[in-house]
């Protein structure tokens, strides 16, 4: 438990001492006896605001999948488990972890106004983790002012569990820009000769006369073609070069940004996507891919070796490697970003 004096309880104890001042100077029983009365009413006040925050059970409730430095819906329940007394006047504030400088998830206190004997309340929040990877632990303080508000008492609360954050999937300048670069090479891809109907456009010089709509053509006054997506088990593929080389480990967070992001919005667009990475398997599933990059951790470079990387596979259409190295890999078949 932890005392903080408020405002009003500073100027309360001052009166408390003005009065114990009087009373003794002047011997004055009734002045004793007002002394008395405030002495007892600050004692019976910290009492009382301990006796609220005991027995109290705290719980957050989070949603499946979560993600960095996106605010994230959730819930927190507060349960007391006194039998008979109830806790009035409870506030919940998150606090940051010193231990690695990380802010706190909860950005604002939350106001309890009542939590029932063996019962508990419920309240929506906003959680907001700051890095990806696995949190174990969550620190809050919950504090009352209760009954009279000269002491505000308060407690921290850890909340030792397990939470795996993906990285952000918020779209960076980097990003975007290289989502656009590849999109036209996407939509080219998934134009061919399959049996799923892509859409009707002009007839081009290349284009074979079976394709041709008439129905289409008679309408408009000009050769249309009918166009097919192309059968494809994986569209994107993707190599993540976890070899740091020269660069940082900022530049290492950025990467898993950036490869996060594209796997998450090609992915949104129904485009099939394949991620790669060292000592790892080939992995297809969204959330696979996910929570390999939110656990993922940089190999440091070997110094005077450049290992000539795997090749994309014969499936893929569009292939890309984010790469600190991109020479090699360029020359491995894959088109690079050096993010």
């Amino acid at each position: 438990m932890r005392h903080h004096v408020t405002r009003g309880g500073a100027l309360f104890v001052l009166a408390l001492l003005l009065t114990g001042a009087g009373a003794f100077l002047s011997a004055n029983n009734l002045l004793f006896l007002v002394f008395s009365s405030m002495m007892a009413l600050l004692l019976v006040s910290g009492f009382l605001s301990r006796l609220v925050l005991s027995g109290l059970e705290l719980e957050l409730l989070l949603p499946e999948y979560i993600s960095a430095g996106t605010a994230t819906p959730a819930r927190v329940r507060l349960r007391n488990l006194k039998r008979l007394t109830p806790s009035f006047s409870v506030e919940l504030a998150g606090r940051g972890d010193p231990a690695n400088s990380a802010p706190s998830i909860l950005g604002t206190p939350v106001y309890f106004p009542l939590a029932p004997g063996r019962s508990f309340v419920e309240a929506s929040v906003q959680v907001t983790f700051p890095f990806r990877g696995r949190h174990h632990d969550n620190l809050f303080v919950l504090s009352t002012r209760f009954p009279f508000g000269f002491l505000r008492q308060s407690t921290r609360v850890t909340l030792h569990r397990e939470t795996l954050v993906y990285p952000s999937l918020q779209p960076t300048p980097n990003a975007e820009a290289l989502l656009e670069r590849i999109s036209g090479e996407i939509e080219a891809h998934i134009r061919g000769a399959g049996y799923d109907f892509y859409r009707i456009r002009p007839y081009e010089m290349t284009d074979s006369a079976r394709l041709v709509d008439w129905r289409s053509t008679a309408h408009t006054g000009e050769l249309q073609v009918r166009e097919f997506t192309r059968e494809e088990d994986g569209v994107v593929e993707i190599f993540f070069d976890r070899r740091l080389a020269a660069r940082d480990p900022q530049w290492f967070e950025q990467a898993v940004r950036t490869c996060a992001f594209l796997v998450w919005t090609l992915s949104e667009r129904e485009v099939g996507v394949v991620l790669r990475s060292e000592g790892s398997h080939e992995m297809t599933g969204v959330h696979e891919m996910l929570r390999f990059l939110a656990l993922v951790q940089p190999i440091a470079g070997t110094a005077g070796k450049q290992e000539t990387p795997e090749g994309p596979s014969d499936r893929s259409g569009v292939s890309l490697a984010i790469t600190a190295r991109p020479r090699s890999f360029e020359a491995a078949g894959w088109a690079t970003e050096d993010d």
